[in-house]
């Protein structure tokens, strides 16, 4: 594992400064990446899930199968310095999770090119 330390993004000012990077989108994820000078060498993330995934059991599954993702591979697949958003989609809850670990692993890698 890397030593790179984890933020949230909390504010919605903050996931609007992300929405205008760059994004992938596969399979049950879509994660968006900007970088961010003002973090220094920390990783900032933040979860979302809109109301066409379901009501609130079925958005707040979805983000914590989300942030489990995140947790497992953000810190070895992401860039220092940079923000990220991770947004369900509508397949995130029944996907198998070893299929949405694929998944984020596989977009955080395109985006670190």
């Amino acid at each position: 594992m890397n030593s790179k330390k984890l933020g949230r993004l909390k504010k919605r000012s903050e996931f609007l400064f992300v929405r205008d990077g760059r994004y992938r989108a596969i399979g049950g994820v879509v994660i968006q990446m900007r970088p961010n000078p003002e973090t220094g060498d920390m990783i900032r993330v933040g979860f979302t899930a809109t109301k066409k995934i379901g009501g609130a059991v079925q958005r707040n599954r979805a983000k914590r199968r989300l942030r489990a993702c995140a947790r497992d591979l953000l810190a070895q697949y992401g860039l220092a310095g940079h923000d990220y958003v991770f947004i369900a989609r509508d397949g995130t809850n029944w996907r198998n999770f070893e299929e949405l670990r694929g998944d984020v692993k596989k977009a955080l890698l395109t985006l670190a090119d």
